[in-house]
């Protein structure tokens, strides 16, 4: 019989950036004396950024290590008990423990906590074809994955790269590969790359990657991933054709990873990610918090929730947990949508609703579509980039912004997303006090140039 325990125990499942994030705001707030933390992370790394596989893939990133913001021995010293290679496989919230099973061992052992936190994260979109767990076949969600990746593209003669899927990870790791010498193509099963932008603007996106190379093939719903006599990935089959690999890469997005929290009966939204409230706890469970990519978030344009798997979100709800379960305050209102991306030289962002979101929200809107450039037209190195903004009909309220183009494109965004957490309408926009010089930026600014010709749509509407 153990001896009951006279300091307040944390349990943390998941060792990256929304767990260990709420686990390191947690201790400087609440030292060892105060508060034990135990955290859970199946995998071998921790506090790594998946953002930055596709980079390390291409070479950008020379080191794994570089990828790394904090080694288990780093937490530890901090005196957060992580336990590395160690998979939680039941959560019993009538007890208050946990069960987890040594992943290389085999070995199951009980946990109890007074305070949890579900940072499980988000699992590949993989489905059931044929193939698809054939040596030559690989995902990109961790360390583990892009070592994997490259060992194959380091042993691999032939020089034909498949990705399927057009999304962010999918164009990313299609200049990955192009960037390893690999000749690539992109099958994809929507009508234009990039589903979070509008088709009129994927539309320039593939008109890019065209351009650099790449063969992108929309409208391809894949069937099947054929093996060679050794069993090793050698093509890849859609309804229509047939096509070589060397080595293929999936990149079709991710799912929330709330398996557990399904068996424990904690409450998913309708994209499966769990709901929490404003401080990030479990809704319906008073020493339980969930955050990062198994959440679903308030999107503040649309009211509905949504599931958004970024760094920047993980991070902010590790704080904002790890505030909270030590005592202190913190919450976390909800999101735009904001996202960058990049294929070599061209920049994608997107903020706000596509026009199929704001109609699915029964908003009627407007839009407007400029071409401008990053810098004054006269001024060296300036770059051409397209803007498109939607607004509410009548109101004038902006709902989104996405914008393509090269060098100096992509962070213009940030100027939409502020717009529209503050709810400006585009009329207001047209008056921000923005920076300008010739080196930066046209005299009318491409991101008001469009809320300028936003804004007359508005009027005449």
């Amino acid at each position: 019989m153990t001896s009951p325990r006279t300091v307040e125990r944390l349990v943390v499942i998941g060792g990256d950036a929304a767990g260990m994030s709420a686990a390191s705001q947690a201790r400087r707030l609440k030292g060892p004396d105060e508060l034990e933390i135990v955290a859970f992370e199946r995998g071998h790394f921790s506090s790594f950024s998946a953002c930055g596989i596709p980079y390390w893939i291409g070479g950008q990133v020379d080191d794994r290590a570089d990828l790394i913001a904090r080694t288990p021995a780093e937490h530890r010293e901090r005196a957060i008990d992580l336990r590395m290679r160690t998979e939680v496989v039941e959560i019993d919230t009538a007890r208050g423990r946990v069960r987890s099973r040594d992943v290389d061992g085999g070995a199951e052992s009980w946990t109890g906590y007074d305070k949890l936190v579900l940072a499980t994260g988000a699992r590949p979109v993989r489905p059931p074809l044929p193939g698809i767990d054939a040596p030559g076949v690989h995902g990109v969600q961790n360390l583990d994955d892009g070592q994997a990746l490259l060992d194959t593209l380091a042993g691999t003669e032939g020089r034909r790269a498949v990705v399927i899927g057009a999304g962010y990870i999918g164009v990313e790791m299609a200049e990955a590969l192009l960037n390893r010498g690999f000749e690539v193509t992109v099958l994809n099963r929507g009508a234009q790359p990039m589903a979070t932008l509008d088709p009129d603007m994927g539309a320039l996106v593939h008109q890019a990657m065209d351009g650099l190379g790449i063969t992108t093939v929309n409208r391809a719903e894949v069937t099947a991933i054929h093996v060679d006599a050794a069993g090793r990935a050698c093509a890849v089959a859609t309804r229509d054709a047939v096509h070589p690999a060397d080595v293929v890469v999936l990149g079709m997005g991710v799912e929330p990873e709330t398996s557990l929290a399904e068996a424990a009966g904690l409450p998913l939204g309708v994209h499966g990610g769990l709901l929490t409230d404003l401080s990030m706890r479990v809704r319906g469970q008073e020493h339980i918090w969930a955050g990062g990519d198994c959440v679903e978030v308030l999107d503040l344009v649309s009211g509905r929730e949504r599931h958004v798997p970024l760094g920047t979100h993980a991070n902010k709800h590790g704080q904002i947990i790890g505030s909270n379960v030590a005592g202190g305050y913190g919450t976390f209102p909800g999101v735009v949508g904001t996202a960058v991306s990049k294929v070599c030289e061209l920049e994608i962002a997107r903020t706000g609703l596509r026009e199929r979101e704001a109609s699915a929200v029964g908003l009627q809107y407007v839009t407007s579509k400029v071409e401008s450039t990053s810098r004054a037209g006269y001024y060296p190195g300036a770059a051409l980039m397209t803007v498109k903004m939607i607004a509410e009909r009548g109101t004038g309220r902006l709902l989104g912004v996405q914008i393509v183009g090269r060098e100096g494109a992509a962070k213009r965004v940030d100027v939409a997303a502020v717009a529209l957490t503050a709810g400006m309408t585009v009329e207001q926009m047209t008056a921000l006090d923005l920076g300008y010089a010739p080196p930066f930026s046209p005299v009318w600014d491409p991101v008001l140039v469009a809320a300028r010709k936003a804004a007359t749509a508005v009027r005449a509407g």
